[in-house]
């Protein structure tokens, strides 16, 4: 007898109201009957799992609970119906891939405003002749909310689910979040030419001080952070002063570094050292620094690196359309450094799109080193997970599904031409998935997009006010 659609539903139902057997509990559950008896939020179930916990691990169909925000537990396999597994809302994850949102280490929100404005240009002709000239210009309170609440869409709409900025009025992209429901590290940024939000003599220490108290505690999606735009950028002082507040908050510090080889020059001629070699004298380099692009090192830079314990923010496709280069990543990775992946800004990308930074990270390698077996699929999106966790300093928190760990989790549609047949879904995402396979994204336990549709965002209206930013931009 044919099977209905019907009987498809209904023993569908069945199977998705079971506990499971071989369930992973936090450390309190010693079974499956002390999972509490009160309805679950969520539970996903069907599909194939990749806990990041340990990097190469599938579940092949999985039930997830969740509960109160957090992964209540995993199992691996269904048993006969129990009414106390019932949840609010059931996904059915079958034909998907499962696996912990992404997190995009290195970004500049509020840049998706420029997004194509300066194309085709080497990088400090791109910063000094175009892109500094225009955030004078243009960037305000207004124009930051709306760039960052279009990044946010964006990125939410391809899987990404913790991003990492930094920039001027970082305070509205701390509201642009919260109100998207995405959890993000806001820095402010710290320049000595002067910017939109401060003057070239502002008080660097106060700015920095009352951002870290202001933010601290405002909501659990936002942590602050602290930004200095880079080595040639920021004087001695400046990079002291504002290191010294991140220090004392307990908040990460940021920097561009050795993103060009005019860079290195630069930095050289001015204090007889290579850029990495300046900041560890500075007392910049540790374990809550985090160190966008750093493309040309030598050895001895690669070591202070290793030593400091600094953490890497890789941003491949912007290197690539910058001509910059191509960091030394499987030699960083080698010596036990750990590196997260970052789209920059759309200003230099120009998508937010991780899905093409795990695919060019795995790609570019291979030909930079000659090896093929460099930056394995499994690495490449350990990098935009768990690893990306450990840049942020986040690693307890989220970038894997585990018990008792924030669900932060996203859904991958392999029911796509381009994604037949499916022998290895860590292949699949490298080589040949794009955020635009992305159906469903989870944050802190709540849906944010369902089925491609956003539910805490009106993409047509932010679209059209970044439009109306773009006219006044471009004086049409």
């Amino acid at each position: 007898m044919p099977v209905s659609a019907w009987d498809v539903t209904v023993i569908f139902l069945w199977k998705i109201s079971a506990f499971c057997a071989n369930v992973r509990h936090s450390p309190k559950a010693d079974s499956p009957m002390n999972i509490p008896h009160e309805k679950l939020d969520i539970l996903i179930a069907g599909g194939t799992l990749l806990t990041m916990s340990p990097p190469g691990e599938i579940i092949e169909n999985p039930c997830i609970g969740i509960r109160n925000g957090k992964i209540e537990f995993i199992s691996k396999e269904s048993i006969p119906a129990d009414p106390r597994s019932d949840a609010r809302e059931i996904i059915d994850a079958s034909g998907c891939i499962v696996m912990p949102g992404l997190i995009n280490v290195h970004t500049h929100l509020a840049m998706t405003c420029f997004r194509g404005l300066a194309d085709d240009i080497p990088l400090m002709s791109w910063l000094n002749d175009h892109i500094f000239p225009a955030e004078a210009k243009f960037i305000n309170r207004r124009t930051v909310h709306a760039g960052a609440m279009l990044g946010i869409a964006e990125m939410l709409l391809s899987g990404t689910t913790t991003f990492c900025d930094g920039y001027f009025f970082e305070g509205e992209v701390g509201r642009a979040a919260i109100t998207a429901g995405m959890r993000g590290v806001i820095a402010q940024g710290f320049i000595d030419i002067g910017t939109p939000d401060q003057t070239k003599d502002s008080e660097k220490s106060i700015i920095a001080e009352r951002f870290v108290e202001r933010w601290r505690d405002r909501s659990s999606l936002i942590t602050p952070a602290l930004v200095c735009h880079s080595p040639y950028t920021c004087s001695p002082d400046t990079l002291r002063t504002v290191k010294a507040i991140a220090q004392r908050h307990g908040v990460s510090f940021q920097i561009h570094v050795s993103e060009t080889r005019e860079e290195v020059r630069l930095i050289r001629s001015r204090y007889g050292k290579n850029p990495l070699q300046h900041l560890h004298d500075l007392g910049i380099l540790d374990q809550d620094t985090i160190a966008a692009h750093c493309i040309w090192l030598d050895s001895v830079e690669i070591d202070l690196l290793a030593e400091g314990r600094v953490k890497v923010a890789h941003d491949p496709e912007s290197n690539m359309k910058l001509g910059a280069g191509v960091a030394p990543v499987s030699e960083m990775l080698r010596r036990g450094i750990d590196v997260g992946l970052g789209t920059d800004g759309s200003a230099s990308n120009n998508n937010l799109d991780l899905f093409g930074e795990m695919s060019m990270t795995a790609r570019i390698h291979k030909l930079f080193t000659g090896d093929p077996t460099v930056i394995k699929v499994e690495k490449a999106v350990e990098m935009a997970t768990i690893g990306g966790a450990r840049v942020l300093g986040m690693a307890d928190r989220i970038g894997s599904i585990v018990p008792g760990k924030v669900a932060d989790i996203i859904l991958v549609d392999t029911r796509k031409p381009h994604l037949t047949p499916l022998y290895h879904p860590f292949s699949h995402l490298v080589y040949a998935a794009r955020g635009a396979d992305v159906v469903t994204s989870i944050i802190g336990g709540k849906i944010v997009m369902k089925d491609r549709r956003l539910l805490t965002i009106d993409t047509g209206s932010v679209m059209a006010e970044v439009r109306r930013i773009a006219s006044r931009i471009s004086g049409k």
